[in-house]
């Protein structure tokens, strides 16, 4: 094969898959979107009563970051949910208000915004910035960092 043959084939490789991937992994409108529907996913499974259904948005490799420290890891995440919600009287009506999701690359974004539980004997809210990460199941939370 001839030197000049030879580089063709390999530039016209390189343009085809950078070309390919830039088209492919951009976020877009429809990644932010997507992002809000898990967060009301996540609203609609905790005022259900449903805290496996809420921790459906998070990646399995999660950290959460509260005043109670830093717990990494889906299982021990919801553990922490179900120790601290036992049930639904406790879980109260989970309201968020979204601020704004900033892209951070292609494949993750920054969410920030607010939270409000109002329950029966009170009522609790706060801050909240979420790291998403693009995965094959779709836009998961990777770092929550609650306050």
């Amino acid at each position: 094969m001839s030197g000049g043959l030879l580089c063709f084939i390999w530039l016209t490789a390189a343009i085809m898959l950078s070309t390919g991937c830039s088209q492919r992994y951009r976020f877009e409108q429809g990644d932010e979107t997507a992002i809000r529907q898990v967060m009301t996913e996540q609203e609609s499974a905790w005022n259900a009563g449903d805290i496996h259904g809420f921790m459906e948005g998070y990646a399995d490799s999660v950290c959460f970051i509260g005043k109670s420290g830093r717990t990494c890891g889906r299982e021990a995440v919801t553990a922490n949910y179900v120790r601290s919600y036992p049930d639904k009287a406790a879980m109260g009506d989970l309201t968020f208000g979204i601020h704004e999701v900033v892209p951070a690359g292609a494949d993750h974004a920054w969410l920030t915004g607010t939270w409000s539980l109002v329950r029966t004997a009170d009522t609790l809210g706060g801050g909240f910035s979420l790291l998403w990460q693009r995965t094959p199941a779709g836009w998961r939370i990777l770092r929550d960092h609650t306050y």
